[in-house]
């Protein structure tokens, strides 16, 4: 596959409480088996220096950057990452907190503070490479120059060969999908202004400003 656009993009598969510490500032439980929500492609926006829109007067919106995967092909049983795999970058999968919480008191679906237009911001996609399942690289967000997360595929619940066992046997993966695999602790809040910069070993795979 060429480097992927909005026009190959699908399905978008997202997990929930991936990272421990994350789990914890929250005051959320680790789930005992993968925790996976949806996202629908109009929430994808590229992160290319321009000025994302957020929707205002529904709360906090809050940031949480994740490794993000696009599959290339059709999932099949026993599929090793790097055979469904042909890209990843780093992403944001944003959240209306307020409403969030309001939908989890009630226990209904997360779609209103999980879906709206652009909240899911992506850097730039790079060639897939196994070692950005485990090996210890990191990944990062700067909020206004400072970084305010980082984290490494090491320290996910689920990896990612066996989060593409349970999505794809469950759900199934195909060309064109999105699989966001959790976010580190230090989410927080965006506010109209905010720039956010996303990094991958240091390096700028994304940048935008964003207006509430």
């Amino acid at each position: 596959m060429t480097i992927p656009t909005a026009n190959d993009y699908r399905n978008i598969y997202c997990v929930g409480r991936n990272y421990r510490l994350h789990a914890a500032e929250l005051g959320n439980a680790v789930p005992e088996s993968p925790m996976i929500f949806s996202k629908p492609t109009h929430a994808v926006v590229p992160m290319d220096g321009q000025e994302i829109l957020l929707p205002g007067g529904q709360g906090e919106i809050h940031y949480e950057a994740e490794l993000v995967w696009i599959a290339g092909r059709q999932y099949e049983p026993g599929m090793a990452p790097h055979e469904l795999y042909t890209h990843f970058t780093v992403g944001l999968d944003l959240t209306l907190r307020d409403v969030q919480d309001g939908l989890k008191a009630k226990g209904y679906p997360w779609l209103a503070a999980k879906g709206f237009r652009h909240a899911a911001p992506l850097g730039r996609w790079l060639r897939y490479e196994p070692a950005a399942e485990l090996r210890g690289d990191i990944f990062a967000m700067r909020l206004n120059g400072v970084e305010v997360q980082r984290g490494d595929a090491a320290d996910m619940v689920f990896g990612l060969a066996e989060l593409t066992a349970h999505v794809g046997g469950i759900y199934g993966i195909g060309p064109g999908d999105l699989l966001f695999t959790g976010t580190p602790a230090g989410v927080g809040k965006l506010a109209g202004g905010d720039s956010a910069e996303l990094l991958w070993r240091g390096e700028s795979v994304g940048a935008a400003t964003f207006r509430v």
